[in-house]
């Protein structure tokens, strides 16, 4: 069973809610209305009060939890599916009320360009290269942006999409070394992409083979980060690349921050290439001159 459609706590910011819709995660976010407080108004101007959901409600709404661990001990913890009953009734729609403030949608853009996707939970925006989309009717959890329109899997059944570039904070491990993260990372990462989907389909009929064909530091955001490159080898298709750069936080939370690249190869695919404009173009949130990329270094930061 599924839960309803709702506000429940956000596992990857439990001081924010975030929108289920009934199968997977939005990426609307807000903060929670204080007990008894006024939800923001609705399209219209119309003001609309809307009370605690009872205890009943509660008890009968449903609960799933899914976790998924990227690789073995130690490794990123992503969470997906609400794991408590939602908090309130549902806006008029899909997510959010248009008048939520910008602190409850991460990935979106900042009011004044709309060449920036910002992701406000790690506190960094991404360019908006040419051919790039932000999401749309996007399954997968933390996507910030994806190449435009869809396209038949070479495999089993689903849909693909020719780039992903997908946002996490690295949790549930101790470490901190971009290097020792992003060398972790990059093979959950090329499973994810190219092995197996979340109905357990193999969309490019799985990895035969992968190799390393760039890595090294990198400062991002005014940072020192690391970043590791496979290029992959499916049963079916051209295959692809896979990339994980992980780097300090620009907003002093103390966890890593992980961009996973997945780019396919072949005809409509973007260039490899595009992972270093975009690296080069993050940002730390408000501080357009910070900035990087392959090549560049910067010493230690606190």
């Amino acid at each position: 069973m599924t839960p309803a459609p709702g506000w429940y706590p956000d596992p990857h910011a439990p001081h924010l809610e975030r929108w289920w819709d009934g199968t997977a995660w939005t990426e609307h976010r807000r903060t929670p209305a204080a007990p008894g407080g006024p939800v923001p108004p609705s399209p219209g101007g119309r003001t609309r009060v809307i009370a605690l959901v009872t205890a009943a409600a509660l008890l009968v709404a449903a609960i799933v939890t899914g976790v998924v661990l990227l690789g073995g001990d130690g490794d990123p913890e992503v969470r997906t599916g609400p794991t408590t009953a939602p908090s309130a009734h549902a806006p008029d729609g899909v997510g959010p009320p248009p008048s939520a403030s910008p602190s409850e949608t991460v990935s979106g853009p900042p009011a004044d360009d709309p060449d920036i996707v910002e992701d406000q939970l790690n506190g960094i925006t991404f360019p908006l290269l040419d051919g790039w989309v932000r999401p749309e009717n996007v399954s997968q959890d933390d996507v910030v942006m994806t190449t435009s329109g869809t396209h038949d899997c070479p495999g089993e059944g689903s849909v693909c999409r020719h780039g992903l570039v997908i946002s996490r904070t690295v949790t549930a491990t101790e470490e901190t070394s971009p290097e020792l993260l992003a060398e972790e990372d990059v093979s959950d990462a090329a499973e994810d992409a190219f092995e197996e989907d979340a109905l357990d389909r193999q969309p490019y009929g799985g990895i035969e083979s992968h190799e390393v064909v760039k890595s090294g530091p990198v400062a991002v955001a005014g940072r020192a980060g690391y970043f590791v490159r496979w290029r992959v080898t499916t049963g079916e298709g051209p295959g692809g690349y896979v990339q994980s750069l992980v780097f300090p936080s620009t907003i002093g939370t103390g966890a890593p921050i992980v961009v996973r690249y997945v780019f396919e190869t072949g005809d409509g695919a973007p260039p490899p290439a595009d992972m270093d404009r975009i690296t080069r173009g993050i940002r730390a949130v408000g501080d357009a001159d910070s900035g990087g990329g392959v090549g560049n270094s910067v010493g230690p930061t606190p």
